[in-house]
């Protein structure tokens, strides 16, 4: 299993931004599909963006054209750069890694987490 430690938390205030990391260790991280979900209090966790091995990303609807999943496999790192942050973003993200070329939106589906990185969003 691929080892993930989360970064780039904090508080901003509404309208803000903030760059999240995860870096990896353990097993080449070019071979697994990553993603970043989220939990708010008394929320489940949920999905927020994935990349696949070769690129390929996804967004959920709430965070299109605001967050953007990038990864950099030179430096076994994925990134999730979040704009125009609202109150409604504040939860713990966290990072997860998923063995396979392709990335899906299911978090049973990932055999590697982070320790999680709290963002809070002030109004």
């Amino acid at each position: 299993q691929v080892q993930l430690v989360e970064s780039g938390g904090g508080l901003v205030q509404a309208g803000g931004s903030l760059r999240l990391s995860c870096a990896a260790s353990g097993r080449t991280f070019s071979s697994y599909a990553m993603a970043w979900f989220r939990q708010a209090p008394g929320k489940e966790r949920d999905i927020v963006a994935a990349i696949s091995r070769s690129g390929g990303t996804y967004h959920t609807d709430s965070v299109k054209g605001r967050f953007t999943i990038s990864r950099d496999n030179a430096k076994s790192m994925v990134f999730l750069q979040m704009n125009s942050l609202e109150p409604e973003d504040t939860a713990v993200y966290y990072c997860a890694a998923r063995l396979s070329p392709y990335h899906t939106l299911d978090g049973r589906d990932y055999g590697s987490w982070g320790q999680g990185t709290q963002v809070t969003v002030s109004s």
